[in-house]
């Protein structure tokens, strides 16, 4: 690994420090722009195909054709990953729409711009260690998730507004702000999904309300139904959570984080959390290490 970091840059590998786009870039004036975060795990970029589909379906959303192939944008990330000797790292891809004339709307030719960059993470898997150094305190927050009527909860985009403004409101200790919807129901923390248990049962917020369809969140389905956990996907007041045996938060970065308070009453960890964290290494092992 490089020293200082190269990232990938409209098709050109540029060190960090001189990594820039145009401040009449849409993605910078207006966060007009598609990303993803994803992991590589051994040298392999784990979850692709689902990255890629939700990428797409964010710039369908965004009216953005961007012209590039799926096969272009592997090449940059690998490339990305291979000139700073990383194989086990974080990755975020970015899509914006461009430099285009000062204008709110948008013109349909696009010249898009793509930035690649990435940084070092633990190795993941049966052998790795998570890149937290605790469980989850979380809190709750005044700041309501924007509803999907406005801005598509489904689209993962540059404009984050709603995320910071619901980190402000957290505390000193605190790590991750948990948001409500308009009704006052649980939707998601600022840049990850919930999970609680009850009873020996999984539950999480249904995508049916203003909650990113994250490929972490999708995968710890999936394993709790082929190890038979019951999975509920509802609507859920805080006082649920508080109520619960056992709760976590996912995303790529994270995986599976326990939540040890939330609004400083005591959850923590457990039985099924460690089973599905467990079976969340055996997912990363096989598809990536071995």
């Amino acid at each position: 690994m490089t020293d200082d970091l190269l990232y990938h840059v409209d098709d050109e590998l540029v060190p960090a420090s001189e990594a820039t786009v145009s401040v009449d870039d849409r993605g910078f004036r207006y966060g007009d722009a598609a990303f993803e975060t994803l992991r590589a795990y051994g040298g392999t970029v784990f979850a692709w195909d689902r990255h890629l589909e939700r990428l797409e379906r964010t710039c369908e959303t965004l009216s953005l054709e961007h012209g590039l192939t799926s096969d272009d944008l592997r090449e940059r990330i690998d490339e990305t990953l291979a000139a700073n000797d990383l194989a086990d790292a974080y990755v975020r891809l970015s899509i914006t729409r461009g430099v285009q004339p000062g204008k709110l709307t948008p013109q349909p030719a696009v010249d898009p711009t793509v930035v690649v960059y990435v940084k070092p993470l633990p190795r993941g898997g049966l052998e790795g260690k998570p890149v937290w150094d605790s469980p989850a305190a979380v809190e709750t927050v005044e700041t309501r998730r924007v509803p999907d009527e406005a801005i598509p909860a489904a689209a993962k985009t540059h404009n984050y507004l709603n995320g910071i403004l619901a980190r402000t409101e957290l505390g000193d200790d605190a790590d991750e702000a948990l948001m409500c919807d308009l009704e006052g129901r649980i939707a998601e923390g600022a840049t990850s999904n919930l999970f609680f248990v009850r009873d020996g049962a999984l539950h999480t917020p249904t995508t049916d309300g203003p909650v990113l369809l994250g490929i972490t969140r999708e995968l710890v389905l999936e394993l709790a139904r082929e190890a038979g956990v019951p999975v509920h996907e509802g609507r859920y007041e805080p006082a649920d959570v508080l109520a619960a045996d056992e709760a976590f938060l996912t995303n790529r970065t994270w995986e599976l984080r326990p939540i040890t308070t939330l609004d400083g009453e005591p959850i923590g960890g457990g039985r099924v959390t460690d089973r599905l964290a467990r079976l969340y290494d055996e997912r990363v092992e096989d598809a990536c290490y071995r």
